[in-house]
């Protein structure tokens, strides 16, 4: 009786830990082991910000078969955590039907502490129009971090690089010729510059002056600066700014224009 028992008892023990095939369940999913469902991150609301990280995968590991690379600004809900591969993964939901493992460092949020002077690394690192872009998503994500004002004023003044490069590119661009053809005001060329449309799609706003051809930043972040921040240093600077921007949207323009410029 008591050998009997004993088969029974390794029998359900062994059924437990091998499948058919005599695999081991505990070795097949290493990552399985490292899952931490208690961990603080899980029900919080993270944000993607490095695209180069932001990889959704079918399960936690380097290795799995990918579902989509997530774009900068997609919101996620953290719903499980894996370490494998020596990195880190979330288990996110990403609306409106993504479900997968992503790499933690692509997540941003407010629930993981200086998470805003991390992002503020990644602001600092990037260059150009990747730059701007993810610096737009900084006060969408960290509202009340102190680093506001800095941030603000870094998209304004990017902002501001890019109207000067766009003006030269418009004024090498549009011809008088094919603009006089259709009997367009010339100012609406300008207006419909096709350079104009990724920074509308971010919601970087530009004014133009028809004098001088030359397209300037808004100057809407400075403004912000100087209603949340108005004793900052950051707040001094923003004023300047706004009136560099006045004093460039009154210019006149002083000479006649050579050859095909504009």
């Amino acid at each position: 009786m008591r050998s009997l028992t004993l088969t029974i008892f390794a029998a359900i023990f062994m059924s437990g830990v091998f499948d058919a095939h005599g695999q081991s369940l505990a070795r097949r999913n290493p990552a399985r082991e490292n899952r931490t469902p208690q961990s603080p991150e899980i029900g919080k609301i993270g944000v993607i910000v490095d695209e180069t990280l932001s990889v959704l995968r079918a399960s936690p590991t380097l290795f799995a078969p990918p579902i989509q690379r997530m774009r900068i600004g997609r919101r996620v809900k953290i719903t499980g955590v894996s370490d494998a591969d020596g990195v880190r993964f979330f288990r996110v939901i990403a609306p409106p039907s993504g479900i997968g493992w992503v790499q933690s460092e692509a997540v941003f949020g407010t629930f993981r502490p200086n998470d805003d002077a991390r992002m503020t690394r990644l602001i600092n690192a990037k260059t150009g129009f990747d730059k701007l872009r993810v610096a737009l998503v900084f006060p969408q994500i960290f509202p009340k971090s102190p680093l506001i004002p800095k941030i603000l004023l870094t998209i304004g003044d990017l902002a501001d690089d890019a109207a000067d490069k766009l003006s030269r590119d418009a004024a090498a661009r549009l011809k008088r010729s094919e603009m006089a053809a259709t009997g367009a005001p010339f100012h609406s060329y300008f207006l419909n510059y096709v350079g104009l449309d990724r920074y509308r799609k971010v919601g970087i706003v530009f004014l133009f002056n028809p004098e001088t051809k030359k397209y300037h930043y808004d100057g809407f972040v400075w403004q912000q600066v100087i209603r949340i921040a108005p004793n900052s240093a950051e707040a001094v600077e923003a004023k300047k700014r706004i009136d560099t921007l006045r004093q460039n949207m009154t210019q006149k323009q002083k000479t006649e224009p050579i050859g095909n410029s504009l």
